[in-house]
């Protein structure tokens, strides 16, 4: 299945995808984005260039590999850049864990990047399944 074929709206296969953009776990990521920047503003000067900017940046690669494997020309390219974003959700929510052992931000902060965190990967993993087959992953 070429990823341009691809049809996926709201999670499930009905709407065609021209673009990224049109992918719900896109958006849901973009949203993340936003919260992890939102949080991230309480967490000490002293970690701007440290766990500030390791999360940051794991949160934006989310959204960014969903982006460029959208725009690959096989599925299993797209599946591939699905796994690799998956892969920095995971890290995002490690780092978010370490900033509330740290105490940098609140319980109420990190259980809502979180959950935002466990959606989207199931969304990732569903959306991996429906490109076909593959071996080992997750």
């Amino acid at each position: 299945m070429d990823s341009g074929q691809l049809t996926v709206a709201a999670g499930s296969l009905s709407a065609k995808v021209r673009s990224h953009r049109d992918l719900l776990v896109w958006q849901k990521a973009m949203d993340l984005v936003d919260l992890v920047y939102d949080v991230t503003e309480s967490l000490p000067k002293s970690e701007g260039f440290g766990l500030t900017a390791q999360i940051t940046r794991a949160a934006v690669s989310v959204p960014s590999n969903i982006a460029e494997g959208q725009a690959r020309s096989t599925a299993k390219d797209f599946a591939n850049f699905l796994a690799i974003a998956r892969g920095s959700l995971m890290e995002t929510g490690t780092l978010i864990a370490v900033a509330g052992r740290r105490r940098y931000i609140t319980e109420s902060e990190a259980e809502s990047v979180q959950g935002r965190i466990e959606e989207i990967s199931k969304m990732l993993t569903s959306l991996r399944a429906k490109l076909g087959p593959r071996r080992g992953g997750y």
